[in-house]
């Protein structure tokens, strides 16, 4: 770790250092802006979208109103922020150890919750391409695929769509026959430059694979600053998440652990 800490910082140095007028990548790509852009039109000129808030809460995503359900949420948003932040962190990469322990769920909500942040703003990437499930979960179908962005076949600007002013959402219509190929391409990391280049997102987050499942997530790590790892109670094994843990710090850094569907005992139980 502290040899992987002292890359970090040496990167974030080297960026720091890129000329004024000229925005450094983390691949080390230099993307001027575009001429005379306003990052306020770019972000307006994403197609919208909207989301009844019944079907929102069907699938759990409680997070669009400050309310008591949404508060554990906004929680872990503050303090990912205020971590992330702190370490010059930008990409959060969210997994688990196995499926179906609410990754999905939570990348959603983390994101709905950042839109209540007028201030900020982030883009949510559907990259579980081989089950992918937030277009299911939002009930929205991009006009092209997230795998033609990554290829650099469809623009950015072309695919993604905007959940109210501060929210951009790039989603997957169908599963990829080789997405490890894909996650794995230097193609796309640039074009993930180019998004962050152009976009200026404060947080972009990753909605990834489970980690145990197949090469994918390891594919892609070592594109984002920091990792958040969604274990859910009396199903994932320690075992499980101490391999999971272990990999994924090969990579990049683990933010924190989310312990999801614990149900703790009321006033008297045991």
């Amino acid at each position: 770790m502290e040899k992987l800490q002292a890359a970090l910082d040496t990167a974030r140095k080297t960026r720091s250092g890129v000329p004024k007028g000229r925005i450094a990548t983390p691949s080390g790509r230099r993307i001027a802006p575009g001429d005379g852009e306003s990052l306020s039109v770019l972000w307006r000129e994403l197609a919208p979208f909207d989301v009844d808030n019944t079907l929102l809460e069907t699938n759990r995503i409680v997070s669009r109103a400050a309310n008591s359900a949404a508060a554990p949420f906004d929680i872990l948003r503050t303090k990912a922020l205020l971590q992330m932040r702190q370490n010059g962190w930008k990409r959060l990469a969210i997994t688990s150890p196995m499926p179906s322990s609410g990754k999905t769920t939570m990348a959603c909500n983390l994101a709905l919750g950042l839109g209540r942040q007028r201030d900020l703003r982030a883009i949510l990437f559907d990259l579980d391409l081989r089950d992918p499930s937030v277009h299911e979960v939002l009930q929205v179908r991009p006009q092209a695929s997230i795998g033609r962005v990554m290829s650099g076949e469809v623009d950015f600007a072309d695919q993604a769509m905007r959940f109210g002013d501060n929210i951009a959402v790039s989603m997957a219509q169908h599963a990829e026959v080789d997405p490890a190929r894909l996650l794995l391409a230097e193609e796309t990391a640039h074009v993930l430059d180019e998004i962050e280049a152009r976009y200026r997102p404060d947080l972009m987050i990753f909605d990834l694979p489970s980690m145990l499942v197949n090469d994918d997530t390891r594919a892609f790590l070592k594109n984002a600053d920091c990792a958040l790892i969604v274990a859910r109670a009396n199903t994932t094994r320690y075992a499980q998440f101490d391999t999971c843990e272990r990999e994924i710090t090969e990579q990049t850094n683990v933010l924190g652990v989310v312990l999801n569907a614990y149900r703790h005992a009321g006033k008297g139980g045991d």
